[in-house]
Order: C-alpha cells, then sequence, then structure tokens
C-alpha cells in the first residue's frame, strides 16, 4: 500500500503535463480563514520554511505540493548510484542534484531545473505568483506545481489555497470572498478529495468559515480532518481539551492539534527540529493523556494514512474512469482520420461514402435514422401523400362556379338560337377552368421536394440530437472547401433537374386538358344524368359542401340577370346591326334577377354534376402521376447520377491539394486527442502496475 501515493503523485504529474481536469486525482486540500496557520502546518509537516511570509494575504494561488519520501543522503550513496536515485525519486530532481542533495524541489513549470536551497524556492513562489497574479494582494485560480524530495517527509500530496477573506484589499476585486469561496469549493468538491480544515485554537469553532465549507460538500464528514492550531496562543485558564475531544464538534475522522511557529521563531530562523520538540513538550505538559493523539508528526502520519486509505477507496472508480476516458478520444481520434496520404484514394472514398449516405438517407438505409422528426424518404412519403394528397381533397370541383356562369356558358355555346339540348362545348369549356387549378398545388408538391433533398445535403452536416454520436459525414468536416464543393455540385444538380420536373408536371395538366375523355369509364353519362334530373321535374340539386347533395324546390332558383350592358358581360356572339338602335336598346332598364326556368335549371344541374363528374376523375390522374413524375424526374436522378457527377467534376488533379486542405480546428483536434489519448495509456499502464494484492 506504500506504493499508491507514488502512484497517485505520478498519475498528477502524467495528466499536469496536458494540463487537464478530466480526471480528481485524490489529494489532500488545506483550508482555512485568513492567518489561521495553514501555511505554517505545511512546513512544520515539511520540516521547512519554504512559504513566502509576510502580512496580509500572501497564499494568492493555489500550491499543489507533491511530498516524496526518498532515502537519505548517507544511504544512497552506499546502497545505490546516481541513476537509483534518480528512479527512487520517480524520475525527477534534476539527476545531479537527486543524486549529492539531502533534500531538492522542482517546480512544474521549471521542472529540468532543480532547487536544493529553500529560500530559492520561496523566492519562486513569490515571484511566480506576482507574475501571474500581480504585485497588489491580487488572487488567480492558476495553480503552481511543486514537488519536494525529502528523507524526512511522509508520502503526501497537498493543496494550499488562499485564506477566506471577507474584505478586499490592493488589487483584489470588490468579490474577493465569493472568488476565493468559488476557489475552494471548485477542489473540495470533487469525491475523490481529502479536506484539511485548519482552524486557529483562539477562535470559535462553532463559527469557523473552513468547516461550513468543509460541511457544505462533506455533509456525513467522511473526507474531513480538523486541525487546531496555535494551541499555545489560548488564553490563560483556557484550553482546548473538550474541542480535542471532539465534544464541542464530533468529527468522524478527529481533530488533532498542533503548535505553530510563532513569528518570533521565523524572524530568529528557529530550527524545525527544536520547534517539533517544543511542541512535543508543551503538549506533554499541557495535554498529557492526548499528547500521542497531536502534534505535528502525528498529523503526518494520519494524513498519510487516510490518503492511502483513500486512494484505496477511490483507484477501483479511477481505473473505471481512465478506461472510458481513452475509449471517447479514440473515438475522437478516430473522427478526426489520420493525415491524408494518397489524395486521390482519399477523394474517391469521400465521395463514394457521400453519395452511398445521401442515397441511404432517401432510402430509409442509413445508419444514423432522425428519430425527431421526418426526413430524407420519409418527408417524401409524407409530402406526396399528406401534403400533396389532402390539398387535393379539399379542392371543391364545383368552387368558383355559379348559376350564371353555367347559364352563361350554355348561353354562349347556343349562339341566337334558344337550347333545346345541353351543350358540350359548355361543359368542355367549364371543366378545364376547373382542371388548371390542380396544376398549382402540383407544383407546390415539386417544390417541397425539392427543398427535402437540399434539406438532405444540410442534415448531414450536423450531429445526431441529444448524443454524442458522430453524424456520417463527419470526415468532410476535416476539409472545409470540399465541403463546400460538395454542396454546391449537389445543390446544382437538384436545380437543372427543378425545372425538367416542373415542366413534365405542367404537361401532365396540359394532357388532360388537351383532350376531355367523356367516354372514361367512371365519367357519368350525361343521357343519365339528364334522365335523373327530369324524374324529378319539381327538384333541383345543387353541392352541399364535401357532403353532398341536397335538393331545392325550382321555384326558389334565382340568377342574377345580365347585366345593362351585355359587351360587358361574359355574354358572346351578340350581333348589333343597328348602332343607333342597339344602343337604345342597352339603355333600357332590365330586373337585377329572376327565377330561373325548369329548362335552365335542369341543364346548370346537368352541367354541374358532369364538372364535379369529370373532375374527380382528372383529379384522381394527377395525384397518381405528380409523384411518380416527382421520383421518376428529380429524386431518382439525383441518386442515379449523383456520385458519378461529383467525380466528373471534382475529381480533378488541379483541384485536389485545395480540396483536401484540413481545418485547423480539426487538425489541432487531432493532436489534442492524441495528446489526450497518449496520457491516457500512459495513465493506464501506471495505475496496472499495483498488484491486487498492494490494494487490499
Amino acid at each position: 500500500m506504500e506504493t499508491l501515493i507514488p502512484v497517485i503523485n505520478k498519475l498528477q504529474e502524467i495528466f499536469n503535463t496536458v494540463g487537464t481536469e478530466a480526471i480528481q486525482l485524490p489529494q489532500i486540500v488545506v483550508i482555512g480563514s485568513h492567518s489561521s496557520g495553514k501555511s505554517s502546518v505545511l512546513e512544520i509537516i515539511l520540516g521547512q520554511d519554504f512559504l513566502p511570509r509576510g502580512s496580509g494575504i500572501v497564499t494568492r494561488r493555489p500550491l499543489i505540493l507533491q511530498l516524496v519520501h526518498v532515502a537519505s543522503l548517507e544511504e544512497r550513496k552506499q546502497t545505490a548510484t546516481s541513476e537509483t536515485c534518480e528512479d527512487k525519486g520517480n524520475g525527477h530532481g534534476g539527476g545531479r542534484e537527486g543524486g549529492r542533495a539531502e533534500e531538492w524541489a522542482t517546480f512544474l513549470h521549471c521542472k529540468h531545473k532543480s532547487f536544493t536551497d529553500f529560500k530559492e524556492i520561496q523566492q519562486e513562489i513569490s515571484d511566480e505568483t506576482d507574475w501571474v497574479a500581480g504585485t497588489n494582494k491580487g488572487i488567480s485560480p492558476e495553480p503552481l506545481y511543486l514537488k519536494i524530495y525529502s528523507s524526512k517527509v511522509l508520502n503526501l500530496t497537498l493543496v494550499d489555497l488562499p485564506g477566506i477573506t471577507k474584505v478586499p484589499v490592493g488589487d483584489q476585486p470588490p468579490d474577493i470572498e465569493v472568488q476565493v469561496r468559488d476557489m475552494i469549493l471548485s477542489y473540495i468538491s470533487s469525491p475523490s478529495c481529502l479536506i484539511l480544515a485548519v482552524i486557529a485554537a483562539n477562535t470559535d469553532m462553532a463559527t469557523s468559515e473552513a468547516l461550513k465549507l468543509a460541511w457544505d460538500v462533506d455533509p456525513e464528514g467522511r473526507r474531513t480532518l480538523v486541525v487546531i492550531t496555535k494551541l499555545d496562543l489560548m488564553d490563560a485558564g483556557t484550553d482546548a481539551m473538550d474541542v480535542l475531544m471532539g465534544r464541542v464538534i464530533p468529527m468522524k475522522l478527529g481533530i488533532i492539534g498542533v503548535v505553530n511557529q510563532s513569528q518570533h521563531d521565523i524572524n530568529t530562523r528557529k530550527n524545525i527540529s527544536d520547534s517539533l520538540q517544543d511542541e512535543q513538550s508543551f503538549l506533554q505538559k499541557k495535554y498529557p493523556c492526548l499528547a500521542n493523539q497531536n502534534g505535528t508528526r502525528f498529523l503526518a502520519k494520519t494524513l498519510n494514512r487516510l490518503l492511502m486509505h483513500h486512494i484505496r477507496d477511490c483507484l477501483p472508480e479511477l481505473k473505471t474512469h481512465v478506461n472510458v476516458l481513452t475509449a471517447q478520444y479514440q473515438s475522437v481520434l478516430q473522427s478526426c482520420g489520420q493525415p491524408v496520404q494518397d489524395q486521390n484514394a482519399t477523394l474517391l472514398q469521400i465521395i463514394t461514402k457521400f453519395a452511398t449516405e445521401y442515397c441511404s438517407t432517401i432510402e430509409g438505409t442509413a445508419k444514423n435514422i432522425e428519430t425527431s422528426e421526418l426526413c430524407g424518404g420519409a418527408r417524401m412519403c409524407y409530402i406526396f401523400h399528406e401534403t400533396f394528397g389532402r390539398t387535393l381533397e379539399s379542392i371543391d370541383p364545383l368552387a368558383g362556379l355559379t348559376m350564371l356562369d353555367i347559364l352563361t356558358a350554355i348561353r354562349n355555346a347556343t349562339g341566337p338560337l334558344p337550347a333545346l339540348f345541353v351543350p358540350e362545348v359548355s361543359f368542355e369549356l367549364l371543366v378545364k377552368r376547373q382542371i388548371k387549378r390542380l396544376e398549382e398545388p402540383s407544383l407546390c408538391c415539386v417544390e417541397l421536394v425539392h427543398e427535402e433533398l437540399q434539406r438532405i445535403i444540410q442534415h448531414s452536416f450536423l450531429p445526431e440530437p441529444k448524443t454524442d454520436e458522430l453524424c456520417p459525414f463527419q470526415e468532410l468536416l476535416r476539409f472545409p472547401k470540399l465541403h463546400e464543393a460538395i454542396m454546391e455540385v449537389v445543390t446544382s444538380v437538384l436545380r437543372k433537374r427543378l425545372p425538367i420536373t416542373n415542366e413534365m408536371v405542367h404537361n401532365l395538366v396540359a394532357i388532360e386538358l388537351a383532350y376531355i375523355n367523356t367516354k372514361h369509364p367512371d365519367f357519368v353519362d350525361m343521357t343519365l344524368v339528364s334522365a335523373s334530373i327530369s324524374s324529378n321535374k319539381s327538384d333541383t340539386c345543387k353541392p352541399n359542401g364535401s357532403r353532398g347533395w341536397k335538393s331545392e324546390k325550382v321555384g326558389d332558383e334565382t340568377v342574377p340577370e345580365e347585366k345593362e350592358n351585355p359587351r360587358s358581360s361574359e355574354l358572346c356572339g351578340y350581333s348589333n346591326t343597328n348602332r343607333t338602335r342597339a344602343i337604345n336598346l342597352l339603355d333600357a332598364p332590365m330586373p337585377i334577377a329572376r327565377k330561373l326556368s325548369q329548362r335552365e335549371q335542369r341543364y346548370c344541374e346537368v352541367i354541374r354534376r358532369l364538372i364535379q363528374s369529370y373532375f374527380l376523375i382528372v383529379r384522381k390522374n394527377i395525384q397518381d402521376s405528380v409523384p411518380k413524375t416527382v421520383m421518376h424526374f428529380l429524386v431518382n436522378y439525383a441518386k442515379d447520377h449523383l456520385q458519378s457527377e461529383l467525380v466528373g467534376q471534382l475529381y480533378k488533379t488541379e483541384l485536389l491539394d485545395g480540396l483536401l486542405t484540413e481545418s485547423e480546428d480539426m487538425a489541432q483536434q487531432r493532436n489534442e486527442a492524441a495528446s489526450m489519448l497518449k496520457t491516457l495509456q500512459k495513465a493506464n499502464q501506471t495505475i496496472s502496475e499495483i498488484r491486487e494484492i498492494q490494494l487490499w
């Protein structure tokens, strides 16, 4: 189990190399109010003064501190070479310094340089903090990574955070309290983090801000250890016995008291060993029964034990998480593709894949089937049978035809003589006008299908909604110029076929208008219609919406009479042999409306029924023919000729370099995915080095 902490430290360094926060590794985070003694606790654990000192807030950015236990210099000289020392130092320490120094340190931002003078470490921390957070008390969430090798430390990973403060000073923002709180929560919220809440003994534990933050993220106290500092500064006559015994606030992981170095000890550079000895003497004198369960040495051992057990508990989940991320980044790297080696083969492969996927979307055999809306062939089917079909069915065969229109057509067809029989010319004239109304919705059907064919192109380059799955043509996104070129070719093919399809649909209607087939087997015979109406001379039929026909008395039928000027009416063929007399006649007043005669009623009703019967026949033909025409002249043509058009227009030597120029975003994404995948594989190998017996 002793190897667990070095493994975690190594993993942390691996992930820090690529600057990722995808995995939260087990570590101990130190939190506390300003001047609560956090930095002093860290220094005493290490046994060296290495943190910047001064008035006001000093820790102004997170410090990730890794303590690595190594053999003493004397032991290393006796038992190993300098290369062995490097291995024991996990490959760090600058080699040369690690071989001849008792203690040394490295920073991640300058890991090839070793520090043996802890005053230089202190200065480097101060300089780096000033460089990132400014020189006037500003703070920054960007962490600073420090690794210290020593024979006097236990393996630990500690995070020192800025102290909780409320009043901004210097260049600190007005919301400094919120920023520090958010920074602390970003670290301690992770379940893999152990919380070291530092509280000064001369303050009320119940009002501790650090303890409150710890409770917010760890209400059961399973990963919070409390440290009571400055035990020697309590008022005379008081002690921390009740607090240390857990009588004030019980903590599952316990409460440990320590004695910090005083400012006088720091100024006089009192030896850490002497400070630890004085601390133990104070505890034996003031808290004899608790001396062995408190103090800095006991705290370091407790932290080491807690961290090892916590790592043991987190390691299985960590393994799983690394494996999951590895699979995800392998998928991302695969989607980014490999750098182009053979341009000709790559272009043909992409064109073939695009054409296949485009046709599959139309046929409904695509791999990624849309579930939120209709698309491709399914939408075309809906357009043909729902949108177009219902539109045609909603057209009333007799809409726009009045009794006066029919009567006028009959009169115009008979000329100067009164009609003895219903003239066929009037029927043809009126039914053609009604059939012409079928052309507009037919052309609209063509346009809707054309829009869907266009929409398939756009839809193909989008990711599946509410999923992280890659779209069928994800590879095309690597090459934006090829993407644009393919879209242009497909759009051009569809645009060229649109007028041809429209013309054919126009011809379908023109064909129906060219010959009115009154011998059609489904057409109502005129003789039967006339006989049916004559059999009931007292009744006449009128259309009743879409529900059928209803009868009205003949005597109730009236129509508007001819206008005062027949030349402005729909009557035609009127012969005016005497202009002066005709004008006088036209000036004569005429009745506005009159009742239809029984003969006129029968004639009009015959025409109405014939128009309805024949219109329904033509509408049925159009409803069947238009979808077939659209499929043949537009959809199937695009499917059959798309790949050949793409190859013919794009597969040219002079275009290859431009079309296969990779986008910068895709290249960057591939590089990042490759780097992250390499890191994850290395991390997985590091975790696998731990034998199962060491875990339990």
